[in-house]
């Protein structure tokens, strides 16, 4: 297994003061493993794993509360629980319950491949009794920090199965049956009337787009249906974790700003394979090398944030920020991301800084030095960006 000892720790860390954890992500990104290690690290001997796609382990839940009540002091793990929504109630009272017996924390580790249906269920159910963890795809803090596993990260995307394949063949082929499995399998569950052909044109659509502000009309008049259909597909990809919607900056700095958000696919190694991109001379050759390099800054970014409330900036006279991240006191940090080797800073970024007053600025690029570029703005790698956000000081 790939180490993700920072993951690991956000589980045991979550088990230890509450009830019920759930860790979310897209299917295959390794959830399944990642909370079968944590809970042999708790006690290797006392937990159950039920899938609950799988029709034997859901037999066993026939009479949920007597089961759960026969595995009192043992960790159960619940996987694909989307998919038995009722077992949520159940859960609020099995909990109630056992906190009247001062049994409190880590009882149950719950996995779901679609936020939506967890988020809206727990709202109503487990409210004071569960704690979210965002499993995403590996990250650039999670490969080796050298040129080679940067640029493989960046072609094959971090899931598990296509970021560790044999060769970038084997991992293309992996991507294309993932995307096919979740447009035929798992997307029908929450549209089902909708058909896949239109699903896999709108996922495209976005690849091609990537990064770039939603324009849901072009959208629309593409797949040929209406705007609110497409809003509805991008609320799905976005629940499903599989896309990213950028909200824009909304403060009040007396300026006109854009204020449509800007869309990325996730995973850039899913963006090239929507995109037919094979090979790392194709990538570097194809419009949309730019926008999926810093699709994939982001969600590394995004992954390291904390409790920072993640935009972008852009006025209607040419001001921007690639990424503001805004702690809760009020201090911004400003990013702009860069693939070229030789970064500069626009001056349309210099602008968006006056106009934030923001803290610190920083330049990401794909290269391992770190440099000032004047004006107190700093260059540096993906990974050391992420340290940077995580507290390390410029």
């Amino acid at each position: 297994m790939f180490d993700r000892p920072s993951c690991l720790a956000a589980i045991r860390i979550a088990l230890a003061r509450a009830p019920i954890v759930a860790l979310i992500g897209p299917r295959q990104v390794g959830k399944t493993t990642l909370a079968k290690v944590a809970a042999r690290a708790i006690d290797p001997d006392h937990f159950q794993y039920l899938d609950l796609e799988d029709s034997s382990d859901r037999s066993q839940l026939t009479d949920p509360r007597a089961y759960f009540e026969s595995q009192r002091g043992h960790l159960v793990i619940l996987d694909e629980i989307q998919r038995v929504p009722d077992l949520f109630p159940v859960l609020r009272g099995v909990v109630d319950r056992r906190r009247e017996a001062g049994l409190r924390f880590g009882q149950f580790l719950v996995l779901g491949s679609a936020s939506v249906e967890l988020l809206r269920q727990s709202s109503e159910s487990l409210a004071g009794r569960i704690e979210f963890i965002e499993l995403a795809p590996f990250g650039v803090t999670e490969v080796a920090d050298t040129p080679a596993d940067l640029n493989r990260l960046w072609l094959r995307g971090g899931f598990p199965e296509s970021f560790l394949a044999a060769d970038d063949s084997t991992s293309l082929a992996w991507r294309r049956a993932f995307l096919r499995t979740y447009l035929e399998r798992d997307i029908p569950m929450f549209q089902p009337r909708v058909p896949s052909e239109t699903l896999r044109r709108f996922w495209t659509m976005l690849a091609h787009n990537q990064g770039q502000q939603l324009n849901a009309a072009r959208l629309a008049a593409g797949l040929g249906v209406s705007g609110q259909s497409v809003a509805r597909h991008l609320d799905l990809m976005v629940d499903l974790l599989l896309v990213r919607r950028l909200t824009p900056w909304s403060g009040n700095i007396g300026k006109r700003l854009v204020k449509a958000p800007k869309v990325y696919v996730r995973d850039s190694g899913l963006v090239h394979s929507l995109l037919g991109i094979e090979s790392p001379e194709d990538l570097l050759g194809h419009p949309v090398a730019g926008g999926s390099w810093e699709g994939m800054v982001l969600e590394s970014l995004i992954g390291a944030a904390g409790d920072r409330i993640v935009s972008y900036y852009r006025t209607a006279r040419g001001a921007e920020v690639d990424v503001v991240l805004e702690a809760p006191s009020g201090r911004r940090l400003a990013v702009e991301i860069k693939r070229s080797t030789a970064p500069s800073v626009s001056r349309g970024f210099r602008i968006g800084c006056d106009d934030l007053g923001v803290a610190e600025s920083v330049v990401v690029y794909p290269g391992p030095d770190r440099f000032p570029l004047g004006g107190g703005t700093i260059a540096m790698g993906p990974a050391a960006a992420v340290r940077w956000l995580e507290g390390e000081p410029l």
